[in-house]
């Protein structure tokens, strides 16, 4: 935890999907016009992927022509866009369709010119009650949020990416190691898995060295505005950047093309690795290309309320952060979490 000082809330998530609540922050509107229907969907119960299955049988298309931009987790109330490549179907038709044959609430659907694809979002709004809190949930929740309001919050992968029990993470070095399933997208998810299992396991040795809110020369920093990637010569320099929040340090998703930090942090990404046994080699085998993640996010927009049945939280995440890193942090505890499911928040 980043604010270990403060008692956490307790509390159980996601007793009922109405009580974890996402909506897909999208990168752009679809235009009007296009070959592609993007299609915006309100459900529960249901896993990204088997949605995209659903959608492809009922309209007859190929897997790799339906899209979306993001997973989402099946125990939750999810609102997000899926894209269908058809050209001559009318956009009534297919909400009509919808409607019809799957348990889904259609919000709209408009044509775009091209097929949405992973990571096309900006991130994602989230309202979530913690039912069963410990007593002063609020007057604790408040001191919490003041904390990551000063200091940030770490971007840690959540459960979700692990897999049942963390079991994923297992698999995936099996698969680094050239003992994992033949099949590609298995392969591809295990490895997924495991390198950001090394990423969190990075991050927690930056907090516990005392240098999650500095910024080191070596590091490799990212521009918050355009997303530019830089190494710091000079950390003093760069300071004031920094506490403005105009710029933020990177972490390792180790591959054979990842930039590595220098001096200290790049010191730090090896000891990282070679402490599992990995190295630069099995990566290049494994065809890992790598990239960087920020390590230090702040959460600008975070509300807490209180509720008949305990507190409820209002926020907004990038893409590829966790809801439930958030909320453990305020938690104080892994039991309250819920069983890991298919599915990114």
């Amino acid at each position: 935890y980043i604010t270990p000082e403060d008692p956490g809330i307790g509390g159980v998530l996601k007793a009922e999907a109405e009580c974890f609540v996402v909506e897909e922050i999208p990168l752009y509107e679809p235009e009007g016009t296009g070959e592609h229907i993007y299609l915006r969907l309100a459900r529960d119960g249901w896993t990204t992927r088997d949605i995209h299955k659903a959608l492809a049988r009922l309209f007859g298309l190929k897997a790799v022509d339906v899209g979306y931009a993001g997973l989402k987790d099946k125990q939750a109330r999810v609102t997000q866009t899926f894209s269908l490549s058809l050209r001559d179907t009318d956009e009534e038709a297919v909400v009509q369709r919808v409607r019809e044959a799957l348990p889904f609430e259609v919000v709209w659907a408009r044509r775009h010119k091209n097929k949405l694809k992973p990571g096309h979002l900006l991130g994602n709004r989230f309202r979530i009650l913690v039912v069963e809190p410990h007593e002063d949930a609020l007057g604790r929740a408040k001191a919490i949020r003041r904390g990551i309001a000063e200091g940030g919050l770490p971007n840690f992968y959540g459960a979700q990416r692990f897999g049942t029990r963390g079991r994923n993470e297992e698999k995936g070095r099996e698969a680094l190691m050239g003992r994992g399933p033949r099949e590609r997208w298995l392969r591809k998810l295990l490895l997924s898995a495991y390198l950001s299992a090394l990423f969190n396991a990075w991050l927690v040795e930056r907090i516990r060295k005392g240098w999650f809110e500095t910024l080191l020369q070596g590091d490799v920093a990212k521009k918050t505005d355009t997303g530019g990637l830089f190494e710091v010569e000079d950390a003093v320099v760069e300071s004031e950047r920094f506490r403005e929040r105009a710029i933020t340090y990177t972490g390792p998703i180790y591959g054979a093309k990842m930039r590595w930090a220098t001096g200290k942090p790049g010191d730090l990404e090896r000891e990282v690795l070679a402490s599992r046994g990995v190295s630069v080699d099995t990566l290049n085998r494994a065809r890992l290309n790598g990239s960087r993640r920020t390590a230090r996010l702040f959460v600008e927009d975070l509300e807490i309320e209180e509720h008949p049945k305990g507190a409820c939280f209002t926020f907004s995440l990038p893409k590829g952060s966790y809801a439930t890193t958030l909320m453990r942090e305020f938690m104080k505890s892994d039991e309250g979490l819920p069983d890991p499911t298919e599915g990114e928040s």
